[in-house]
């Protein structure tokens, strides 16, 4: 078998998978997806989802839209649900007709696995069918744009922990810049809308309390 890879998101770190992966000769490369878990080819990208994950993303209404963007990236988009048969909590008439709604809405098949070993297996022959007999490379599809400085300084404020991104605009606002929110004093941080004296004492003491080994 040639060398395969598969582009991996970086959110997902099932390590019992990967490592079976690379037993099976897949190299890994991680990436910030777009869409879907795994990017095969640039026509195939697996979602994988466990039955708990599957189960909650129907009762949520996350399955459908997910479904719709990784269909309009992909030609041949693979939903892959983890699991015993036994996990399954909803009717089965509510899988069945989800299922059937993936394929005929969506153009999903739907592809059963037991545990992550066996994912690693079908991601690994799926990987060789796409790059070894029909020579298509992974490659990612529909990349997000590049974010501007200001958008990096609000995702960069909004990792801290009681600050959203609303808040993070607000003080980016409000100070002008990082430096002018990481040195400004309790007070100060009070004068931003919706901060109140509880908060501004939280966050000021987040950015300027001393680490205790």
């Amino acid at each position: 078998m040639q060398s395969l890879k598969i582009l991996v998101d970086n959110r997902e770190r099932n390590m019992l998978m990967h490592e079976e992966l690379s037993n099976l000769g897949v190299a890994i490369d991680f990436a910030q997806l777009p869409v879907g878990d795994y990017i095969i080819s640039d026509r195939t990208c697996i979602e994988r989802k466990t039955v708990p994950d599957f189960e909650k993303s129907i009762i949520d209404n996350r399955l459908f839209d997910q479904s719709k963007r990784l269909s309009s990236s992909f030609g041949k988009p693979i939903l892959l649900i983890e699991g015993d048969e036994a996990d399954f909590r909803l009717s089965e008439n509510v899988i069945l007709g989800t299922i059937l709604k993936l394929y005929y809405d969506f153009n999903i098949q739907v592809i059963r696995s037991r545990d992550p070993v066996q994912t690693a297996g079908i991601l690994a022959k799926v990987a060789e069918r796409e790059q070894t007999d029909e020579k298509r490379e992974p490659r990612l599809v529909g990349e997000k744009r590049a974010f501007s400085e200001y958008e990096q300084r609000i995702m960069l404020l909004s990792m801290l922990p009681g600050v959203g991104p609303m808040l993070a605009k607000r003080l980016i606002g409000h100070f002008g810049s990082i430096r002018g929110v990481i040195t400004a004093s309790e007070e100060e941080l009070c004068e931003v809308d919706k901060i109140g004296k509880k908060k501004a004492a939280k966050l000021y003491s987040l950015i300027n309390g001393s680490i205790k080994g």
